[in-house]
């Protein structure tokens, strides 16, 4: 038999969650209790927490979601959300997983009357939108964006950089002799370092940081866990390039890369991602490394697939509103397939 609560107060889901969702369970550093509770302190959305769970036999399955006063509800998450999706705990069989988001959906039909997921993996995206429609939902999914990874399985660096595109390589071989760059890679959080990171991004072709204090107590957290990889490169003494990536659990994930804009001339960014690759490769040997999301040209180079990422969204049946809302954003959906043709 199964069992399903809604807690519309955070602190309440928190005390089972920071206790489930931990490290050590669970392999996606997006999938965690820290993470959730990190995004709402640091990059709140409007609205309020909203966070589903059922339990079964062989495992549990969270929805964490912050809902408005009109009963929209959308995917606790932020910019630096690289994937999203239900969490499980436990073994559950693909059945079961089924089986738990459905009681979930079943829950807050009486809470909201749509949501949005997003950015969602396609198996994660079909599993959800399946599960939502058996339980009375309607839902639509969409291409959104786009995430470039690697295989790396088994490689050495040479192997993998001898599979890049030569006008790649020529950039680091004339640009590395010319600007003699110097590359520091932190596996632990280290206060300097960090404070050439905030200096570069500052001074980067980037926007302002929306939330640097969420990327420091990540990189404080990720350092005490030895999963950080905090790369800065110089040149002439001077910080130019700086990239924040995590490894574990033999994939490793770039999330954030800045460029002094005054440094561009020597291609800081390209030369210190080679160091990148070769140090996730070699020392850590990892088998994927995952570029984040967004179709950016230079991606290409460094990464061999593109998967599409997908926004999925939910409309509940049993309102009216929802019943609308589901008939425009399916013509919609429709609408964009047809010009895509």
């Amino acid at each position: 038999m199964m069992m399903a609560h809604v807690f519309d107060n955070f602190a309440d889901a928190a005390l089972l969650a920071q206790h489930e969702l931990e490290r050590e369970g669970l392999s996606s550093i997006f999938d965690r209790y820290e993470w959730f509770d990190r995004t709402l302190a640091q990059c709140p959305q409007a609205g309020r927490p909203l966070v589903a769970r059922a339990s079964g036999q062989k495992g549990d399955c969270w929805l964490f979601l912050s809902v408005d006063d009109k009963g929209h509800a959308q995917s606790l998450g932020s910019w630096y959300t690289l994937a999203f999706r239900p969490v499980f705990t436990g073994q559950p069989d693909l059945a079961e997983q089924t089986r738990l988001i459905a009681n979930v959906a079943a829950q807050l039909r009486e809470r909201v009357s749509m949501i949005r997921l997003s950015p969602m993996r396609g198996a994660d995206c079909t599993l959800t939108a399946r599960a939502f429609r058996r339980a009375g939902w309607a839902a639509v999914p969409q291409t959104s964006d786009c995430n470039w990874t690697a295989n790396v399985a088994g490689m050495r660096f040479a192997d993998y950089w001898g599979a890049r595109p030569g006008r790649l390589r020529k950039t680091v071989k004339s640009k590395g002799a010319k600007a003699n760059m110097i590359t520091q890679i932190s596996t632990h959080f280290d206060e300097d370092a960090w404070v050439d990171y905030e200096a570069i991004y500052a001074q980067s072709w980037k926007p302002q940081e929306g939330a640097m204090g969420f990327l420091r107590a990540m990189a404080q957290s990720e350092g005490a866990a030895g999963t950080l990889r905090l790369g800065i490169g110089y040149i002439d003494g001077e910080a130019v390039a700086a990239q924040f990536w995590t490894c574990e659990n033999g994939t490793a994930i770039a999330h954030k890369v800045a460029h002094r804009v005054s440094a561009v001339g020597h291609s800081p960014g390209t030369l210190l991602s080679a160091k990148m690759f070769e140090h996730v490769i070699d020392v850590d040997h990892v088998a994927r490394v995952d570029f984040g999301t967004g179709d950016s040209d230079y991606k290409s180079a460094w990464m061999d697939d593109c998967a599409p990422l997908y926004t999925l969204e939910l409309f509940n049946k049993n309102r009216l509103v929802g019943i609308a809302r589901a008939v425009i954003a399916s013509a919609k959906v429709e609408l964009s397939n047809l010009r895509s043709r």
